[in-house]
């Protein structure tokens, strides 16, 4: 992967600008940074290796040189309403690239994309401020590639797995990253819609199923993942028949067994 061929894969998409590095911190930096300036919407940032990638609540993702992709896409929102479900709208995209090779990934809530039942791919938004009215967003996405891009299983909080591994080969990651931005171009455009929030939710893992969410230092909450909010926060019923509604921020899921 080089810049040349970047250009050349993804030319026939409507694009901002792309910045690509042989290696780098963390491209979602790089990519906050740079929306601060201006740079128009859909711009990229793109990197074969980072030195200093991370996921939610502060975790380091694993990006070894040549073997995954590691994306930051600079949204500019024409609207403020359903922004939270810019996660949903990055979830979607991945998982329709996934499907074109014939398999069926899940989206585990809220980050997180599975593939047979293993993290294959995690996501990370980030917000520009201008004053109290969001100016951009910043959708990081690191996707495990070939099997070199999975961590150590001492390293792994959740089962991992990469493309390579489930397909027994491995797509070019320019391909990859063609098919996922084609996707998110044309899901983009419905995000207002229910059948957007259908077709997330629809995508979800453990549903039907009891999970258990810990949020920060708060008593761990036990329910049956009932699916989405309007908003994307996940819908719960609890052992008593309390229907509970968990919103974003630092939580994790996990299934009860």
């Amino acid at each position: 992967m080089n810049i040349q061929s970047l250009h050349k894969k993804l030319s026939t998409l409507a694009l901002g600008e792309i910045r690509y590095f042989e290696s780098i911190g963390s491209t979602n930096d790089e990519a906050l940074a740079w929306a601060a300036q201006g740079v128009s919407d859909l711009s990229l940032v793109i990197a074969d290796e980072q030195t200093a990638g991370r996921g939610r609540l502060d975790r380091k993702w694993f990006t070894p040189k040549g073997t995954a992709l590691a994306v930051s896409i600079i949204l500019r929102p024409t609207s403020s309403s359903h922004l939270s479900r810019t996660v949903g709208l990055a979830a979607l995209s991945i998982a329709d690239s996934i499907l074109k090779h014939g398999f069926v990934p899940q989206v585990k809530w809220p980050n997180d994309i599975l593939l047979n039942g293993k993290k294959l791919a995690g996501i990370l938004i980030e917000t520009v401020w201008s004053g109290e009215h969001v100016d951009s967003l910043v959708i990081g996405m690191g996707i495990n590639v070939n099997k070199e891009s999975v961590p150590p299983a001492k390293d792994l909080q959740f089962p991992a797995t990469s493309i390579e591994a489930e397909l027994e080969h491995a797509p070019a990651r320019e391909e990859l990253l063609h098919d996922i931005l084609s996707a998110l171009i044309a899901r983009r455009p419905q995000m207002e819609t229910d059948d957007f929030l259908r077709s997330w939710e629809e995508m979800l893992a453990f549903r039907g199923q009891l999970v258990q969410i810990k949020a920060g230092g708060e008593e761990p909450v036990t329910g049956e993942l009932l699916g989405l909010a309007p908003d994307g926060s996940l819908r719960l019923l609890d052992k008593h028949g309390n229907n509970i509604t968990v919103h974003f921020g630092d939580v994790s899921l996990r299934p009860t067994a």
